[in-house]
Parts: structure tokens; C-alpha cells; sequence
């Protein structure tokens, strides 16, 4: 099937989802969910997929294990691509995201190496900048309140070196283009505008040795 965005229904979903959270809900809406939800999200990760790898959904259900918030289903819908990309649907529009959320430990030493050091710390705040030109936002994680140990307090690039992810996002609220095979074209778009960080991210970052 070919992608042609998401019916107001699929938003529509979700505003009642927040509102009732609860199975009654979704057993009586799992068809919407089901055909005006998730298919098309398939159909958009099938679209994307020559330029940026497979896709993934993620399970609607909520992991309530260690909350204490019991409300069994996500009140949006996310998928991730093999590049490092993410897209999210919910009530309040679509969203997109690139990076590396969440550095292990041992991609974390890599990347304050790759940002105290100058070509490399420099070609980050470089890239960022053009980024940040293109209006698509660049945010930390976990970030320190200070400096990491063994670090400068005064290093020019001190606020890069207190993330612990690092991630382009994009936001739009919801407008009648998301009905249409416009929204593959605004994720293609923020996706290679976010790739000169992800490759970044590869080059200097990579994998962690605890995921091999």
C-alpha cells in the first residue's frame, strides 16, 4: 500500500485515549487504531526504508511495572529506523526525532573525548549550528549541572560536554498536510537535514562495547 498520511481519525483516537484510558476504549476503538493508526505507520516506514533502513513499531502498551501512573496504553504511537531515526504520532500532532538518546557508559567517555578535543568538538558545534539554522531543534540529555569530572569548568564547549544524549527533534501540530503523502516528504527532510549529526555520532561515539 502506497503512504498517504493519517486521517483525522488517527488523531482523533488518541484525544479519546487521553481522555479514557482504559481497555473498554481501546477494545471498542482497536479497529481505528488498527487500520487508521498503525497501518499507515507501516506503510510510512516501508516508504522510508530504501534511503533509511527497516523500521519498528513499538508496542502500544505501557510498561507499568515501576510506575505509578497504572494507565495501561501510550497515548501516542512511535516507530524507529535502523539509522537512528524516530517518528511519533499522537493528539498533539507529529514528531520526529535523530540521535542518540541515552550514551552507555562507555559511549559516553567517547563522545566528552570527541567533544574536548578541538577538530572534533568544533565540527559538532559547527554542524549543530546549520542545524539549528534549518529550525529543527538539538537537545541534550541527562545533562549535568556542571562540568563532567576531569573536565574544565571554563571549556568552551562545557555545555555539549554535560549531555549524556544527544538528539535532533522536530515538532508539528496537527494541520491537514498530515492527511496526505506530505508527511513522508517533512520526515525525509528532517532526517538528512539531522544525518551530519548522526554520522557524527558513529563516527566519534558508536556502539557500545555492552550491546555486542
Amino acid at each position: 500500500m502506497t503512504f498517504r498520511g493519517w486521517a483525522s481519525e488517527a488523531l482523533e483516537f488518541y484525544d479519546g485515549l487521553s481522555a479514557d484510558n482504559s481497555k473498554t476504549f481501546w477494545t471498542d476503538h482497536l479497529h481505528v487504531y488498527e487500520t487508521q493508526v498503525r497501518e499507515p505507520m507501516r506503510e510510512l516506514l516501508s516508504a522510508l526504508e530504501p534511503e533509511f533502513g527497516p523500521g519498528k513499531i513499538f508496542r502500544p502498551y505501557r510498561d507499568v511495572r515501576f510506575s505509578n501512573d497504572k494507565t495501561p496504553y501510550k497515548t501516542h504511537l512511535g516507530a524507529w529506523l535502523e539509522s537512528g531515526g524516530y517518528i511519533q504520532l499522537s493528539a498533539d500532532g507529529l514528531a520526529a526525532g535523530c540521535g542518540m538518546y541515552q550514551f552507555a557508559p562507555d559511549q559516553l567517555e567517547r563522545y566528552r573525548r570527541a567533544v574536548a578535543a578541538d577538530r572534533t568538538g568544533s565540527e559538532l558545534t559547527a554542524l549543530i549550528e546549520v542545524i539549528e539554522k534549518a529550525r529543527i531543534d538539538v537537545h541534550g540529555h541527562g545533562s549535568l549541572k556542571t562540568a563532567p569530572r576531569g573536565y574544565p569548568k571554563d571549556h568552551p564547549r562545557l555545555e555539549l560536554l554535560r549531555h549524556k544524549g544527544l538528539t535532533t527533534w522536530k515538532e508539528w501540530p496537527p494541520a491537514a498536510w498530515m492527511g496526505t503523502a506530505a508527511v513522508k516528504t517533512r520526515i525525509v527532510d528532517f532526517l538528512r537535514a539531522s544525518r551530519p549529526l548522526r554520522e557524527w555520532l558513529n563516527d566519534n561515539v558508536g556502539p557500545s562495547s555492552a550491546s555486542r
